[in-house]
């Protein structure tokens, strides 16, 4: 047997192996499955961290379109107080002018009279 042919078997023994049970080319594949699942469960944290700030946000929005919708009604209210306030105001000087009307027909009866 020359040293070629000698070679040509161990370069078969060896892929032959490979194929088989050979512990480096088993391991090999089973590290990269490992390494893609290490890679799938931290996006998968990633993603998760990103959703629970996504609902920690909308939370917070929620929160504040409460406050805002508070402090419109709370608005609303001194606005309809103060028109009720206005309301008032224009009662009493619509009374007060005709007090005052009543008073100047008055003046000019009594003139009227003196006058007679």
């Amino acid at each position: 047997m020359n040293i070629r042919t000698q070679q040509q078997q161990q370069q078969q023994q060896a892929s032959s192996s490979c194929r088989g049970t050979c512990c480096c080319c088993a391991a090999i594949p089973r590290a990269q499955e490992q390494h893609k699942q290490q890679q799938q469960q931290h996006d998968q944290q990633q993603q998760d961290e990103k959703q629970q700030q996504d609902e920690q946000q909308q939370h917070e929005q929620q929160q504040n379109q409460h406050q805002q919708q508070q402090q419109q009604h709370e608005q609303q209210h001194q606005q309809h107080e103060q028109q009720q306030q206005q309301h008032e105001q224009q009662q009493q000087q619509h009374e007060r002018q005709q007090q005052q009307n009543k008073q100047q027909q008055q003046h000019k009866q009594q003139q009227q009279q003196e006058c007679i």
